[in-house]
Order: structure tokens, then C-alpha cells, then sequence
């Protein structure tokens, strides 16, 4: 595992940006492993005001010393913007969950001064790994790829 993500994965209080009212939406997935897995998660939606029976919060602005990290599931045009939120707010360890990372996201990340994970999923990462991110973690590992 790089330096990088075992940095990010030091913090214990994360904010998962890209909450959905759609419970099959995959950041919603995160947010409630991550909550299973010890972590204090912080969902954000600003259309939003509760995630799995928690307060959802509209802005990271909001967050700004409540988290140590922020997990981004949003598309890549909006992900650069809440790059540069994350950094306004102090929040200076970012994972751009895969899909998330664009040619502008890594702008705004440089202009942040900001070195994101990016092309990971962090339930391969994050605690226990389980179901199928299991198998993907063993040929990861096998591929040298972890």
C-alpha cells in the first residue's frame, strides 16, 4: 500500500461527499461500510438532511474541524469544486473514489496543494475488507497492485 493512502486511512472522522437519496447509490454503500467499520462519517448532500438516520450536512464547509478526511463519490465535474471546498475548509486528506478523478480534479488538487488517492476504492482499503471487494483485494495483492 502507498504512503498516501496509509496517510488518509490514519484519519478515524470522514466526511463521505455524494450522498444519496437513492439507498442503491454505491456512496451510500461507503458511508454505512465505513460507519460499520469504526469510522465516524459525516454524509454531505446539500439536498439532503439525513443519511441512514444521521444529520447529512449541505457543505464540508460545515465540517471544517470536525473531519480529518473526505471520502468524494461525486462525478468528476463537481468533484474539482469540492476539491477546492475540502481545502478552504482544511480538510487536506482527500480519496477521489474511482470514477471521481478527472483531468480538472488533479488541477484543482495541485492548485490545493493537495495529493488525493485516486483510482482506488477505499472499501478495499478501509478496515475489514468483506464480499467481493475481498476477492479484488486478493488479486490486487497477487498483481502487486495493493
Amino acid at each position: 500500500m502507498d504512503q498516501i493512502t496509509q496517510d488518509f486511512l490514519q484519519a478515524k472522522r470522514l466526511a463521505v461527499v455524494g450522498v444519496s437519496r437513492t439507498p442503491a447509490k454505491f456512496c451510500n454503500t461507503i458511508y454505512t461500510e465505513l460507519k460499520a467499520r469504526g469510522f465516524d462519517v459525516y454524509g454531505v448532500n446539500p439536498q439532503m438532511d439525513t443519511i441512514a438516520g444521521d444529520k447529512c450536512y449541505a457543505s464540508l464547509t460545515e465540517l471544517a474541524g470536525k473531519v480529518d478526511g473526505a471520502v468524494i463519490c461525486v462525478a468528476p465535474q463537481k468533484a474539482a469544486e469540492v476539491i477546492r471546498e475540502a481545502a478552504a475548509a482544511g480538510i487536506t486528506k482527500i480519496w477521489l473514489q474511482q470514477g471521481a478523478q478527472s483531468l480538472e480534479t488533479a488541477k484543482a488538487a495541485r492548485e490545493a496543494g493537495v495529493t488525493p488517492v485516486e483510482g482506488k476504492c477505499i472499501l478495499m482499503y478501509a478496515g475489514k475488507v468483506t464480499s467481493f471487494h475481498a476477492f479484488h483485494k486478493f488479486f490486487a495483492t497477487l498483481l502487486g497492485q495493493y
